[in-house]
């Protein structure tokens, strides 16, 4: 099973590792994602994401299937925000079960760093004296 999407609201990661749990998951592995407050030592005031939400939501179910084939997991959820995100909060959530640590750990690595790698969502950092666009695809 998945849950994928994008949405402006706040990320919930407490629902996000409930989706996950079931009575078979040996493993649970979560990974959420805040925005900090600074980089390269500039004051960072919020971030704000772009997405072609199609698209996106498109990749996110490619990395969910993958992971949820490769190293058999139950549950796969993965919430990525859009808009304006404050200092603090989540930007990205993503939870796995298994019946094993060691595949729910894997399959989280994986889905971080395929989306970061693949998906169509923008970041820009916003400072007090301007702001840039960071480049998620290398």
């Amino acid at each position: 099973m998945e849950d994928i999407f994008l949405t402006e609201a706040r990320l919930d990661a407490q629902a996000c590792t409930e989706a996950v749990t079931t009575d078979a998951s040996g493993g649970i592995v979560l990974f959420v994602g805040t925005v900090r407050n600074a980089t390269k030592g500039k004051t960072v005031q919020y971030l704000d994401f772009e997405a072609y939400a199609p698209m996106a939501i498109s990749e996110m179910r490619k990395i969910a299937d993958q992971a949820t084939k490769q190293w058999s997991l139950h549950h796969v959820v993965i919430h990525h925000r859009t808009g304006k995100v404050p200092i603090g909060e989540e930007a990205v959530v993503i939870a796995c079960s298994s019946a094993h640590r060691k595949e729910a750990f894997a399959a989280c690595q994986f889905a971080i760093d395929t989306l970061k790698e693949t998906v169509p969502i923008w970041k820009k950092e916003v400072f007090e004296d301007g702001e840039v666009w960071v480049s998620a695809h290398p």
